[in-house]
C-alpha cells in the first residue's frame, strides 16, 4: 500500500473510531479535553508507525491500547499525588495486561458515545461552540475542515473548541448519559445541534456554494448513530427521517456549474430513492413510538409529502397545510408561518398566501430574513404584479449572504423585466 493510500486509510479509520476512542478515554480520565489530547497522541503514533508496519487488523483496538499507554505516561509525568489519580493509573495498567483491550470497552461503548455527544451538546455552551465541538470530537473533523465548512477563520474555530472544553471542565459537566426528565430536556439540545449542522450543509448561509454535502453527511452519520443508541426516542427517529428525506434531493438541488435548483423545478428522477425509503421507515418508527408527532417528525411528514409525489403537480398541499397548522401549534415561529403561507398559496391560491405573508411584514425576527421578500416575490409574480415582484427579488438578493442564491434571485428579477 502506498503512503498516500495508507494516509487515506488512517483518515477513514479516524473518522470511524475517533468518537468511540475519545468517549472511552473520557470515561477513564473524566476530562473531555484530556481525552481528545490522548486520542490525538494515538493518531500521531498511527501516522508514524502504520506506513512502515502496515495497518493493524483491529485499528480501533490499536488506537485504544496506544492511548491508554499515553494516559499512564501522562499521569506519571505530572506526578499527580491525589489518590484517585493513582488509583486510575493502577486501573489502566491492569487493563493493559488484559488480552483483549478492545473488548474491555465493548459493553460500555454505547454509553461512552452518548456521554460524549451529550457533553459536546451541553446547553452550557453556545450554539456555535456546540456545533464546532460536536464536529471535532464526534465527527472526527479537523479544525481546518470545520473552519472551511462554516466559512470562518481556523483561529476562530480553534478558540471555540478550546473555550468549549474549558467551559465543560469548569462547569464540571458530568460525562454521563442523562436519565429520566433530564434526558428529555437535554436531548433537545443534541437534536438542535445535529440539525443545525445538517442545515448549514443543505442550505449554506454564506459563501459561494449552494450546498456543503460534507456537513449533511456528518449530521446524518451522527443522527444514525443516535437512533441506534436511543432506539425508543421518537424525535430522534423524526429528525433522522427529516434529514434522510431532505438529503435525498441533494443531487437534484444543484444544476450546471453549481447553480441552485428550487424544489418545484427539480428533476425528481434524480432524488435518491434509497434515502427516501430510509426516511419513511424512520418516520414510521417515530409514529409508532410517539403519542403524537413532535417538531422534527412533523417536518419529516411534510418532507415525506414532497418525496411521495412523483411530480410537483401531484403534491398533497392540503395535507402539508394541515401539518404546518400542527407545527405552528407545537412550535410557533414566524419562519413556520412563512412556510405555512407558501403551502396555503399552493393549496388555495396566491392571494390567500400573500395575505399571510403581508401579515408577517412587521415581524422583527424576519426583518433581515431574505426568504420573506423572496416568497412575497413569488406570490406577486403569480398574480401578474411583475414590477413589485422584481423589486422584492432585488431586495432579497441584497439580503442573502450566499453568492449562488444571490445570482439566482437576480436572474429571476431580470426575467421579470
Amino acid at each position: 500500500m502506498s503512503s498516500t493510500d495508507t494516509g487515506r486509510a488512517i483518515d477513514a479509520v479516524w473518522r470511524i473510531e475517533s468518537a468511540r476512542l475519545i468517549g472511552g478515554l473520557a470515561r477513564l480520565v473524566r476530562d473531555v479535553g484530556l481525552a481528545e489530547d490522548l486520542a490525538q497522541d494515538a493518531l500521531v503514533a498511527a501516522l508514524e508507525q502504520w506506513p512502515q508496519e502496515g495497518i493493524p487488523d483491529n485499528p480501533g483496538a490499536w488506537l485504544m491500547g496506544t492511548a491508554k499507554h499515553r494516559t499512564i505516561d501522562t499521569l506519571r509525568r505530572r506526578r499527580l499525588a491525589e489518590r484517585k489519580h493513582d488509583q486510575l493509573g493502577r486501573e489502566l495498567e491492569r487493563s493493559l495486561a488484559e488480552p483483549d483491550i478492545d473488548a474491555e470497552l465493548d459493553d460500555q461503548i454505547g454509553d461512552d458515545l452518548l456521554s460524549l455527544l451529550f457533553a459536546t451538546c451541553h446547553p452550557v455552551l453556545s450554539t456555535e461552540a456546540r456545533a464546532a465541538l460536536t464536529l471535532r470530537l464526534f465527527g472526527g473533523l479537523s479544525i481546518s475542515e470545520i473552519a472551511r465548512a462554516f466559512l470562518v477563520r481556523e483561529a476562530t474555530i480553534s478558540q471555540r473548541v478550546v473555550r468549549a472544553k474549558r467551559t465543560l471542565a469548569e462547569a464540571k459537566v458530568p460525562l454521563a448519559v442523562p436519565q429520566g426528565q433530564e434526558l428529555a430536556g437535554r436531548l433537545g439540545s443534541v437534536l438542535e445541534v445535529i440539525y443545525l449542522i445538517f442545515n448549514e450543509g443543505y442550505a449554506a448561509t454564506a459563501g459561494d456554494d449552494w450546498m456543503r454535502p460534507g456537513l449533511c453527511e456528518d449530521a446524518l452519520r451522527v443522527g444514525r448513530i443516535l437512533s441506534q443508541l436511543l432506539p425508543d426516542e421518537p424525535e430522534v427517529h423524526g429528525l433522522l427521517a427529516l434529514m434522510e428525506i431532505q438529503a435525498s434531493r441533494s443531487r437534484a438541488r444543484i444544476g450546471a456549474h453549481g447553480r441552485p435548483v428550487l424544489l418545484l423545478d427539480q428533476d425528481r428522477s434524480r432524488w435518491d430513492r434509497v434515502l427516501i425509503r430510509r426516511g419513511l421507515a424512520a418516520l414510521a418508527r417515530a409514529e409508532e413510538l410517539g403519542i403524537g408527532l413532535g417538531v422534527y417528525s412533523l417536518q419529516a411528514a411534510i418532507a415525506a409529502c414532497h418525496a411521495q409525489a412523483l411530480t410537483a403537480a401531484e403534491t398533497d398541499w392540503l395535507r402539508i397545510v394541515a401539518l404546518y397548522d400542527a407545527l405552528a401549534q407545537l412550535a410557533p415561529s414566524p419562519v413556520v408561518e412563512l412556510n405555512r403561507a407558501v403551502a396555503v398559496s399552493m393549496a388555495y391560491g396566491p392571494d390567500a398566501g400573500l395575505d399571510l405573508v403581508d401579515a408577517l411584514g412587521g415581524e422583527p425576527t424576519l426583518s433581515g430574513y431574505h426568504l420573506l421578500p423572496s416568497v412575497r416575490a413569488d406570490l406577486l409574480a403569480r398574480l401578474g404584479r411583475s414590477a413589485e415582484a422584481r423589486a422584492e427579488l432585488e431586495r432579497a438578493a441584497a439580503m442573502t449572504q450566499n453568492g449562488r442564491e444571490r445570482e439566482l434571485l437576480r436572474e429571476r428579477a431580470a426575467r421579470l423585466s
